[in-house]
């Protein structure tokens, strides 16, 4: 009797932690789109005229950058250090959605698209998010399956650097719109688990997973929706 006791006291604490950082999480997401559409407002208006110009360079030093902020939140996480990094690191993740807004507002429909996307994205997170934490199911099957596949769509990426083929870009948006849909589901299943239990790492990937999914989902609506002057 004595042991169900401990066991039950256990699973009790073990689910108020996961339900905890679960809830900071949501918390943290929600802060991170501030510094995030301060940072894209300030993005639309910098010329980002070297990455035009140096297609593979740029992708390169953007990479760069965010890697470094992203080993920095990852050193920082167990302190309130790694809250200010993360905040910082969503700021210069907004300004790098410089270029794809400029060319979104150069459309005729372009405000529209991009609410769309945001539109878009919300939605995709919302109804996975809830499917996530409603049923409680463990997705940590498709973590392995969801790194290849991010891998994968990196070479995808690195290489369309090189050979620019518009509809290979148009298949590796596709692509990343489901793998990071698939992430959200895993990185909460996580959560939920017990796999996840620092609220700023968990935040940071769930940020990716939303920050990804409008990237590409607003390049798949410029794509067959966009109107030209």
């Amino acid at each position: 009797m004595q042991y169900q006791n401990q066991y039950i006291n256990h699973a009790s604490a073990l689910a108020s932690q996961q339900n905890t950082v679960l809830r900071n999480t949501y918390m943290m997401l929600a802060m991170t789109m501030i510094p995030t559409i301060i940072g894209a407002f300030i993005g639309t208006s910098i010329s980002f005229t070297f990455m035009a110009l140096h297609p593979i360079m740029g992708s390169l030093l953007m990479f760069g950058v965010m890697m470094g902020l992203l080993f920095t939140v990852t050193a920082l996480r167990n302190s309130v250090w790694g809250i200010a990094a993360l905040l910082a690191f969503t700021f210069v993740a907004g300004i790098f959605l410089g270029p794809i807004l400029q060319a979104a507002l150069h459309l005729r429909n372009g405000a529209q698209l991009i609410g769309m996307a945001a539109g878009g994205t919300g939605l995709i997170f919302f109804s996975l998010a809830t499917i996530a934490t409603v049923t409680k199911k463990d997705f940590s099957f498709m973590g392995k399956f969801l790194f290849i596949g991010v891998i994968l769509l990196v070479i995808a990426s690195l290489a369309n650097i090189f050979f620019a083929i518009p509809a290979l870009s148009l298949t590796i948006s596709a692509i990343a719109v489901l793998i990071f849909s698939a992430y959200i589901l895993f990185d909460i299943s996580q959560i939920i688990q017990g796999g996840e239990t620092n609220y700023v790492m968990a935040t940071m990937s769930l940020y990716l997973d939303i920050y990804n999914i409008f990237v590409n989902l607003l390049s798949l609506l410029m794509a067959f929706s966009g109107e030209k002057d």
